[in-house]
């Protein structure tokens, strides 16, 4: 099953367990936070904002270091209360072996604190860093901040705040689902942001964005 396809699974199970209301209440959410402005959002060939956040071990990790190594693909998720999410890096996992093998580097930022992240990547078995950016200020320097208002609130469900929260989140600001392939020069060379947190990057067009710098340095 794609990562697609996986999602889409997972949309009907939600849908299912919801009322005709509040699955209303959800889309006219989705729509509202499609509406605001992502003008900020890094584009190709923009230069990448620089960022130094912990890991789930407490260590620092900082962008500029990673991309003197190769190529690195940065993924931002919502967290790990968020199946969706939860999705995505199980698939970005599987990938992972093919971004290692073209000399990249996979890090993933949510708003989890630390110890959250640590719980995340071990329940999913992750073998990349997990960030995090509990004050969300690399989340709104990448321009894909938005805040928990009365309509996007309704896109999470009453256990997932809870279990947010419970994880160590400061602040009412999620990101958007958005993956980049950034370069040695920090260059964006793939970007996709997408304000439906229901769909996310293909982990195979990121290994084919990883592949392509490798090819141009061999």
């Amino acid at each position: 099953m794609t990562l697609a396809e996986e999602i889409q699974a997972q949309a009907v199970r939600s849908a299912a367990a919801a009322t005709p209301e509040v699955n209303a209440i959800r889309q006219a959410s989705l729509a509202a936070v499609a509406d605001l402005p992502r003008e900020d959002a890094p584009k190709l060939g923009d230069v990448a904002p620089d960022f130094e956040l912990p890991d789930a071990t407490g260590g620092r990790v900082r962008l500029a270091d990673l991309v003197s190594a190769g190529p690195v693909v940065v993924s931002f998720y919502r967290g790990g209360w968020c199946p969706y999410c939860n999705i995505e890096l199980r698939a970005l996992q599987q990938a992972l072996p093919a971004i290692t093998a073209a000399g990249g580097t996979l890090v993933a930022i949510s708003p989890d604190a630390p110890d959250s992240s640590l719980s995340t990547a071990q329940k999913d078995d992750l073998d990349f860093a997990v960030l995090s950016d509990t004050t969300a200020a690399t989340i709104t320097a990448y321009g894909l901040n938005f805040t928990i208002d009365s309509a996007t609130r309704a896109v999470v469900s009453d256990s997932e705040v809870e279990r947010a929260h419970a994880e160590g989140i400061e602040t009412e600001v999620l990101p958007i689902p958005a993956t980049y392939v950034i370069d040695s020069e920090r260059r964006v060379t793939y970007a996709f942001a997408d304000p439906n947190h229901t769909h996310r990057a293909v982990p195979e067009e990121i290994v084919a964005a990883v592949q392509a710098l490798s090819n141009q340095h061999s």
